[in-house]
């Protein structure tokens, strides 16, 4: 790149890196020269898409036509399904554009945000895309430290990012602890609480209601259809705020950021209890027998409330993510997450769950030579 070019880029772009997604089946299946390649990197839905939204998307017409633009009918089964006001709704290409949305709104080089260690990688990018200083605050016990994250709040600072659960620690906020640091924040400061693994919490104290809202009028809450719902090919995701803020969220939204064939999707994917209930099962099941086994192996782990589960691979991650690659299995290395011995693991189906716990236990062999 030219001097000049240089100069004219963002500051704060110079300093990033692209994101790099879980490595895709194809490119894994020429790279280690194995046909059966089991991907658990990407925290993905293993039972697939709900059989009600691809019956819906399968007989959909006048795809010649642009999206509805508002995602009228989208947003109003979300407003329906919660108790809320289309007009509380944002609709997002995957939550992602949430992230976006509000680094785009209240961003700038004069501004701060604040994340925590450990937290979604695209916090950080958003942050320094639009020019504003980043604030990392250092975790605890693999999650947010709240108190840490208030005393770090500054006069210039405009948002908080926050996810519960977080990836890819999988720790989760109670509504309690939640509530209590709202309370301290400033009124004028953006706080976005990132529920895109939702779905998957079982324990009431953690389910963070789209009623704080109510009480907290700087709050965000987004959630995604790329998880539970199994939907992450088509990129759908939402955000419910006050009226106000969503106003904002919208003049910054791209037209058409949603296609047709996901808000077909997402409507009837909130309609399929059925699926989302099978979902959660076989996610609660494997979280159990991934527990018992690192347990039984001596591998420690970060106890998980998502679709996934991160452990100590007791050797530099980019290593045994490579040693696990080799035997046809695609996990997650967290060192881009200050986890430098850390691998994340996807809940899959029971086979690829076995699969894995196999190929753990010829590590574990592997490491004692």
């Amino acid at each position: 790149m030219s001097q000049s070019l240089k100069d004219s880029v963002n500051k704060g772009v110079l300093e990033l890196k692209p994101y790099e997604p879980g490595k895709p089946i194809e490119e894994t299946q020429k790279e280690v020269g194995l046909d059966n390649i089991i991907k658990l990197a990407s925290n993905e839905n293993p039972l697939g898409m709900s059989p009600k939204a691809l019956k819906a998307i399968s007989s959909a017409t006048d795809l010649n036509r642009y999206p509805d633009g508002n995602a009228t009918q989208f947003k109003e089964k979300v407003a329906s399904e919660y108790n809320l006001k289309p007009s509380m709704v944002t609709v997002g290409n995957g939550s992602n554009d949430i992230i976006e949305f509000i680094a785009k709104c209240f961003l700038s080089s004069a501004d701060t945000a604040i994340f925590s260690q450990h937290g979604f990688a695209i916090y950080p990018l958003a942050i320094k895309a639009s020019g504003a200083e980043p604030i990392k605050v250092e975790a605890k016990n693999w999650g947010h430290d709240l108190d840490g994250i208030a005393d770090s709040v500054k006069e210039n600072t405009k948002a908080i990012f926050l996810a519960t659960p977080n990836n890819p620690t999988g720790t989760v906020l109670s509504v309690i602890e939640l509530t209590t640091f709202l309370k301290k924040i400033p009124s004028n400061i953006i706080v976005l609480v990132d529920q895109a693994y939702f779905e998957y919490i079982e324990d009431e104290q953690y389910k963070v209601p789209f009623e704080l809202i109510n009480e907290f009028s700087n709050l965000v809450i987004s959630r995604s259809f790329s998880k539970a719902h199994g939907l992450a090919a088509f990129r759908l995701g939402f955000s419910i705020s006050s009226e106000e803020i969503a106003d904002f969220l919208n003049r910054v939204r791209q037209p058409f950021n949603a296609n047709s064939l996901a808000l077909i999707a997402g409507v009837e994917a909130l309609n399929d209890k059925k699926h989302i209930s099978e979902s959660v099962d076989i996610n609660k099941k494997g979280l159990a027998l991934a527990e018992e086994f690192f347990e039984k192996l001596g591998f420690d782990f970060i106890k998980s409330y998502g679709n996934f589960i991160s452990f100590d691979s007791k050797m530099d991650s980019d290593k045994s993510f490579k040693y696990f690659l080799s035997k046809g299995i695609i996990l997650r290395s967290l060192k881009v997450y200050e986890m430098p011995n850390h691998l994340r693991v996807s809940i899959g189906t029971e086979n690829e769950m076995q699969q894995f716990f196999s190929t753990l236990e010829d590590y574990a062999k592997f490491l004692s030579k």
